[in-house]
């Protein structure tokens, strides 16, 4: 009896081993680029790396498929190589003898490709899905609603226009003022300018008396 469990127990591995074939027809290769991502900070690949690996595919088939039945052991990887890339399948963990179809792999990755790239520190172009088209992008949401952005500018137009008329009423009537004061200062020379002669000179000398009219005047004075 111990026998035949120890056999079935050496049979795991090898039943496991003949699953995962690369280039298998539910197969995936992944290449990772840790010292590319990380530079200085890379981390050593080894088995704990590996059982995170196998735990993040487990949790994509379950967040895909909605069901808890998948674990670490449900992801089979074969054929590592040093330089960090290996092949692996997932079981069917209703039937550990078949797999789950390529695509339903796929889509279950494309769903997680961000959390699976989060828990190793790595993004789609250093963690690569061979056959798995990286995934896009998410368009940024800017802090502020459209609208408000809209509104700003619009306002911002507006505060310019008015302080741009403020200003050249401003200007306008400066000049006006100043072109008043021009005319008037003018209009006051030639007042006071008669036949190249300054009226104020002559209002400050003294008139010359006629004495011809100076004794009618005492004359009349006496009347």
């Amino acid at each position: 009896m111990l026998s035949r469990v120890l056999l079935a127990l050496s049979l795991v591995p090898a039943l496991a081993l003949a699953l995962c074939q690369p280039d298998g027809q539910d197969a995936y290769k992944v290449r990772l680029s840790i010292k590319t991502a990380l530079g200085a900070n890379a981390y050593e690949w080894n088995e704990s790396e590996q059982f995170l690996f196998r735990a993040t595919l487990a949790f994509a088939m379950r967040k895909y498929t909605g069901q808890e039945t998948f674990n670490v052991s449900s992801v089979i990887v074969c054929d590592e190589t040093p330089r960090v890339s290996f092949w692996f399948v997932v079981k069917n963990p209703n039937d550990t003898a078949t797999l789950i179809p390529k695509n339903a792999v796929e889509e279950a990755i494309r769903l997680s490709r961000n959390r699976i790239n989060s828990a190793f520190l790595l993004s789609d172009k250093t963690l690569q899905f061979l056959g798995i088209p990286p995934t896009l992008a998410p368009p940024s949401q800017p802090s502020l609603p459209v609208w408000l952005i809209v509104f700003g500018v619009v306002m911002g137009i507006v505060t310019t226009g008015i302080l741009a008329l403020i200003i050249s009423g401003f200007i306008q009537r400066k000049k006006k003022e100043k072109t008043i004061e021009d005319e008037d200062e003018e209009e006051k020379q030639e007042r006071i300018m008669e036949n190249g002669i300054s009226c104020e000179t002559l209002e400050g000398k003294d008139g010359v008396n006629n004495g011809a009219y100076s004794h009618d005047e005492d004359r009349l004075t006496q009347l």
